[in-house]
This record gives structure tokens, sequence and C-alpha cells, in this order.
């Protein structure tokens, strides 16, 4: 069981974060945030991978102002990220935003941070103090000798004390790197600093592959230490892509239970069936599936309902066959070719009793 640090508690569109609740997952629209039709669409498909909190980008007013019909329809709250210009961030509070992402750095001076720190706090948002390895600022590049821990973590801190000169502490961080190993060692100074929920993500991660690894080095690691509130795995892929990896890295750490589980073996010389390609194709037919299950593809009587008697139901390779097997006890031996959809009926069957 991991321990993890408490928090000050803020709410996102109603999904609580910090304070010992669960750990929240993210993803952010790929969409012109002008185009609410194409925007709820993602959103919606956002929904049903398993996302808690999207982001979509604020570029412009109009972006802004579609907001408007974004946030009253849509089934997930809606983060409104924002860049240099603080009227989109006004704007962006008025028509339904449930969070906003500022670097109070770079949206002007004090006067025109307030102003939205104020109108927030009327609102009852929350504001994330977003800041990355590339916007630390000049001053803190010089004072700690370049992009590292220290210089990311105090150019966090610098932003929130702004907030909190402000009257503002409905704060929740991030600090992200394509560096998981300089993201790790930022939240764990920072934690020492601040009471504030962490937002926990690896950024520019890279493709769905690399960024996977990267992203479930650097937030797992945090995690495992009880670090981090909500998280997004940041991948250059279709954002479900990053919310079924998120998922995945909370049930790695029993960090959220329920949902389907694929256990399979590796291939070795034993193995006379496809099964990489088995694997596969089981992997896309249950993730969207709304039980509680775990399916095991197995390749040989080796690593068949013995290894894998823990699962619910699956499959173990033979010769051009596979044996279909439920808490271990073998049922009946099915043609390679037939294999997948056998073990799919049995899933429905399983759970329409």
């Amino acid at each position: 069981m991991i321990e993890r640090f408490e928090t000050k508690q803020v709410n996102i569109g109603g999904v609580p974060v910090g304070g010992g609740s669960p750990v929240a997952i993210q993803s952010m629209n790929n969409t012109d945030t002008r185009d609410v039709k194409a925007t709820l669409a993602q959103i919606n498909e956002l929904k049903n991978a398993g996302c808690d909190i999207t982001r979509v980008a604020i570029l412009n007013m109009e972006a802004a102002q579609a907001l408007a019909e974004i946030t009253k329809n849509s089934p997930l709250p809606v983060v409104a990220d924002i860049h240099f210009d603080y009227r989109l961030a006004l704007e962006s509070i008025r028509n339904g935003a449930a969070k906003i992402r500022i670097n109070p750095g770079n949206i002007g001076g004090i006067d025109r941070v307030k102003a939205v720190a104020d109108l927030a706090k009327e609102r009852n948002i929350p504001i994330r103090v977003g800041v990355n390895s590339g916007s630390i600022g000049k001053d803190m590049l010089e004072k700690y000798g370049g992009v590292n821990a220290d210089s990311l973590s105090q150019s966090a801190l610098s932003s929130i004390r702004i907030l909190e000169d402000c009257g503002f502490d409905d704060i929740v961080v991030s600090m992200k790197s394509s560096d998981p190993v300089l993201t790790i060692e930022s939240y764990r100074l920072l934690r020492k600093e601040v009471p504030y929920p962490f937002h926990v993500g690896v950024t520019e991660a890279g493709t769905l592959r690399e960024g996977i690894i990267r992203s479930s080095v650097g937030i797992g690691a945090l995690l495992s230490e009880g670090i981090g509130d909500t998280i997004r795995v940041s991948l250059t892929d279709e954002p479900k892509e990053e919310v079924y990896a998120g998922i995945s890295i909370l049930r790695a750490l029993g960090l959220r239970s329920g949902g389907m589980r694929l256990v399979s073996c590796p291939t070795c010389g034993r193995t006379q069936v496809p099964l990489i390609e088995v694997a596969k194709e089981v992997e896309s037919r249950i993730r969207d599936l709304p039980y509680d299950m775990t399916v095991a593809v197995m390749g040989c009587a080796v690593n068949g309902p013995g290894e894998a008697r823990e699962a619910d139901v699956g499959i173990a390779g033979g010769v051009d066959e596979f044996l279909l097997f439920k808490k271990g006890e073998p049922i009946c031996k099915v043609p390679k070719e037939s294999a997948v959809d056998a073990l799919m009926n049995a899933i429905e069957e399983m759970n329409q009793k």
C-alpha cells in the first residue's frame, strides 16, 4: 500500500484533487477549441476511455468564447490553458472553465495576475501553476546554474508566491521536463515547500512506445513515493491513448482498481501459435469493456492455466490451437483462428450471470 502525502484538496468541476482523493487522470484535446462539435466529440471519447479531466488550448478570444458551449455540454471538467494574455483567462473563467492553467510570470504585471486570481476566487475555481524546463526565467537560470531541479522547483515556488500574495491559495502545481529524472528530482524538492496538490507528468515524452516508457518512469516513481494527485501521460498520439496509459500506470501501482486487465507471457521456442498478434487483438478488444476482470493470453501449457490461474478467464496455446480456461480450469480447445472470438464470448457470458 502506497502512503500518499497529504495535500490541500481542490475541486475541479466536481472532481476532487488532493486531500487523499483518488489520483485523477487528465488529457488534453488536440482539436481546435473554436470547433465546438469536434472538441465535444473528442471529450466524449476521452470520457469513455476513463478520463477524469480534460484541458483545451485557448489561443484567442474566439476560443475562450467557444468555452461557453463546450463547458455547458461537456461530460468532463474542462481546464482552460492560457499563455501570455490575462484577458483570455478572464473570459475563460466567465465561460465556465473548471480550472485555468497559467504561468503567472508571463501574463503581465501583478495587477493582471490579481485580476485573474480574484475572478477565479469569486467563481471558486482552482488555478494550476504550470512551469516546465523551457519556461524557466533568466534570473532563475543564472541563480541556479541552468536548467536543473533547483531552478525548476524555485520557478514554480516563485509563481506560487505570486498567487499567494494575491490572496489566492486554491492552487495546483506542475513542473514538467522531458527528462524523467529531472522531473522526479524537482517534485521531490518542492514537496517539502508547499501543501498544494501536484499535477504530475513528463512533458514532450514522445510517441506511443517511447512516451509511455518515459512517462511510466517519471510518473510511476513519484506516485510510488506518494507524490502526485493528478497525472497526464503526454504522448504524440491520440489523446485517448494518454488515458489508457495513465490508467495502466495507476493500476500497476495499486492506485486504481477495476476495469479490464490483460496478462500475457513473452514468446519463446515452445510457442506454436501466433501469440503476439493474438495478445494485441485481445488487448484492443477488451480495453473499453465495462467489466472488472483479469484476462490471460498465454503461449503454451507451461505458462498456461497453472501460471495464470488467478486470471478470471484466458487462453493458452497448443499445437495450432488454444485451450480456453476459467479460473485455472480447462474448458475446451478451440482453433487458433477462432480463439479470440471464443475468449470474447466467454467474457460476455461470465458477465451476463
